[in-house]
């Protein structure tokens, strides 16, 4: 029986004839650089009209090979480019080295995980594609229609790895035009056997539960194993305090690092009772066994003044908020609500403690943000003595500017 989907056979293939396109002169700048994306308004000439994942070829001024890409209508970044520079034929021998590439580069995973990104879009050389896996169980994210007539060729070549099944999730923007669909939908399966809820993998040694039908992102936030690695070494006889828990990731590392008390904050109730669980899931650690883990749902920042009224303090805080800005024109807001989590945080922190802050926003830089938390410690008479800072794990690498989004600070409290 073949595993595939009987649904993406149904699927129209791109059109035969390319679409040809000229741009303007910074958008040509952009494509020598490298860059991934062509936008809507940076298109002057266009051959044809085109569907999603008609290949589109874009050529300079002089009318000499550009760059090559997937074609997108319903998307104001027009064209996801997959070829720069130099002519390339864009066939399953294509896609099947870059899928190579990239499963090659995660070499340096640790043997006692199989739950991390296998491959991370833009900057693997597939735009719009993230593909993650949880034990055997695989999660396709596309943020581009222009992938869905191409996974007919796809399927086959992830069906060598064997994992038992893969199943589609869709952005917002991609889900909003059901036209380009052919009739798939966030959640199905694509490839393989039934899911078995939930999925159980395993991270550095320890047992999560990901839900990657209806869970945030693929089910799961794989881009801070190598941080929750760094919270376990801090926890030694500490109170620890994390806020947006979603199922307990950095509570679960706090908890096995030797924390006396753990204390997970969501707004979510089924994303703390799934934190619940994996603590269940991991009664074979004995400091797991021993950790009082209390869950509390609620508005972080409404709890986090809650806790300080009370006078709770905490050894080591945690505040991984999910994207505060998510376009240009949220940059400040965003900035406003992490230095008001700053100061939330260092009111319930001890003196000498730690506090552990991440930002997920691509539009924020790094300095901005360190620059930011700093000031709002100040403004409530802190000093933060930076210990450390951290981006990327390895299965998320960075090829472009705007493909740089995680930063994390880890820093001690001085009054």
């Amino acid at each position: 029986m073949n595993p595939i989907s009987e649904r993406i056979y149904s699927i129209e293939r791109p059109n035969h004839k390319n679409i040809a396109l000229q741009v303007t002169p910074a958008a040509e700048r952009k494509l020598r650089q490298g860059h991934p994306w062509l936008f809507n308004q940076a298109i002057r000439k266009q051959s044809q009209t085109g569907q999603a994942g008609d290949l589109a070829i874009i050529f300079d001024q002089k009318r000499r090979f550009l760059a090559a890409g997937l074609y997108d209508p319903h998307s104001p970044i027009r064209v996801r480019v997959l070829q720069h520079h130099q002519p390339a034929t864009i066939d399953t021998g294509w896609f099947q080295q870059k899928i190579q590439d990239a499963f090659n580069a995660r070499a340096d995973i640790p043997a006692n995980t199989n739950g991390y990104r296998l491959i991370h879009g833009e900057n693997d050389g597939l735009p719009g594609l993230v593909l993650d896996q949880y034990a055997r169980t695989w999660a396709l994210k596309i943020y581009s229609a222009c992938w869905i007539p191409y996974l007919v060729d796809l399927l086959p070549l992830w069906a060598e790895y064997a994992p038992e099944r893969i199943l589609l999730k869709l952005s917002r923007e991609v889900a909003a035009h059901p036209e380009a669909l052919f009739g798939l939908k966030d959640g199905d399966l694509i490839y393989g056997t039934p899911i078995d809820n939930p999925i159980l993998f395993q991270e550095n040694g320890l047992t999560f539960e990901a839900d990657p039908i209806h869970g945030h992102k693929t089910g799961f936030y794989l881009d801070q194993r190598d941080n929750r690695a760094r919270v376990e070494a801090l926890a030694a006889n500490a109170d620890v305090l994390n806020i947006f828990a979603y199922t307990g990731g950095f509570s679960l590392y706090a908890a096995r690092g030797c924390a006396k008390t753990v204390t997970s904050v969501d707004i979510s109730q089924p994303a703390l009772n799934a934190a619940g669980r994996n603590f269940s899931h991991n009664q074979q650690h004995p400091n797991i066994q021993t950790a009082k883990h209390t869950p509390v749902c609620g508005d972080a920042f409404e709890i986090l003044t809650q806790l300080s009224n009370k006078n709770q303090r905490y050894d080591l805080v945690i505040i991984d908020p999910p994207s505060f800005a998510k376009s240009r024109a949220e940059i400040q807001s965003a900035l406003r609500a992490y230095q008001r989590l700053t100061r939330l945080g260092l009111q319930v922190l001890k003196p000498s403690g730690v506090l552990v802050q991440a930002s997920c926003s691509s539009r924020i830089s790094s300095e901005s943000f360190y620059t930011h938390i700093h000031e709002a410690a100040m403004q409530v008479g802190v000093t933060l003595r930076q210990m450390e800072s951290s981006g990327h794990p390895s299965d998320h690498p960075i090829g472009f500017p705007e493909g740089e989004y995680l930063k994390c600070l880890f820093a001690v409290k001085e009054e």
